[in-house]
């Protein structure tokens, strides 16, 4: 049994993921529009382009996402992708680029529990927590 994040995004599923990759030094497995598929005639013109799903591999762990049309969309809400980072350095990147455009809403800092913790909203909406390494 494997758990993974599917993210739901209202037209920037691409964008969203070549940031996640570049963020996150990761690779993006898939990414598939809807052009070229049996669904692309059951779609807008405009929306024929839009990611029907993607896949971004993250040190073997998955995180996949698409875009939903704008009248099922919905803002995220009741969680947070949760990073787990061990060097200090790298929790600092990571966090302050997921940040850039987007709302810090507890800085990465030290805390009784781990050596940076923090959390943030990115560009896109999609909420995160960054946790680096465990206080000794």
């Amino acid at each position: 049994m494997q758990l993974n994040s599917y993210l739901t995004f209202s037209g920037q599923c691409e964008e969203a993921f070549k940031f996640y990759e570049q963020c996150l030094g990761s690779k993006i497995v898939n990414m598939w529009s809807h052009a070229g598929t049996p669904l692309e005639n059951q779609v807008p013109p405009e929306w024929r382009n839009k990611i029907i799903h993607a896949t971004l591999d993250v040190g073997g762990d998955l995180l996949q996402g698409c875009d939903v049309p704008p009248d099922h969309y919905q803002k995220p809400q009741g969680f947070f992708v949760k990073l787990d980072v061990k060097d200090k350095a790298e929790a600092d990147r990571i966090f302050l680029a997921l940040a850039e455009a987007g709302k810090i809403e507890m800085p990465l800092q030290e805390t009784f529990w781990a050596l940076r913790f923090g959390m943030l909203v990115d560009r896109f909406g999609i909420p995160w927590m960054i946790n680096c390494g465990q206080k000794t």
